[in-house]
């Protein structure tokens, strides 16, 4: 299987760390720049073909809603902890929304179940 894909979005510009998660875990990170980063996130998955997209911002929900209603990936927004998403992966969602939590953990833990669940 080749890299997994994975776009991170942030209403405020970060996601950096997540994206060492992901590269940690054998993924390719990429972070949109800059403010509003979230509402591209569909955007640019659709461009890149990302596998998973992973949106933040204060509720954990308008950039996920937003790539959901826009191109139809399965989306689970307003989550607040890697368990959450570990779940929402696991029940097929590839467009997963969280408060801010810019953590090498979290990109780390949900590439990981992604290549599991996918590989």
């Amino acid at each position: 299987m080749s890299k997994i894909i994975v776009v991170i979005g942030d209403r405020l510009g970060k996601g950096q760390n997540v994206g060492k998660g992901v590269e940690a875990a054998g993924g390719k990170a990429i972070v949109i720049s800059g403010m509003a980063a979230d509402m591209k996130l569909g955007d640019t998955m659709n461009k890149e073909n990302a596998d998973m997209g992973i949106s933040f911002c204060g509720s954990g929900g308008a950039g996920a809603i937003t790539a959901q209603s826009k191109y139809g990936y399965p989306a689970q927004y307003g989550m607040r902890s890697v368990d959450e998403g570990l779940t929402a992966l696991r029940e097929g969602k590839t467009v997963l929304g969280f408060g801010f939590n810019d953590s090498e953990e979290l990109g780390r833990r949900l590439t990981e179940e992604f290549i599991k669940l996918r590989g």
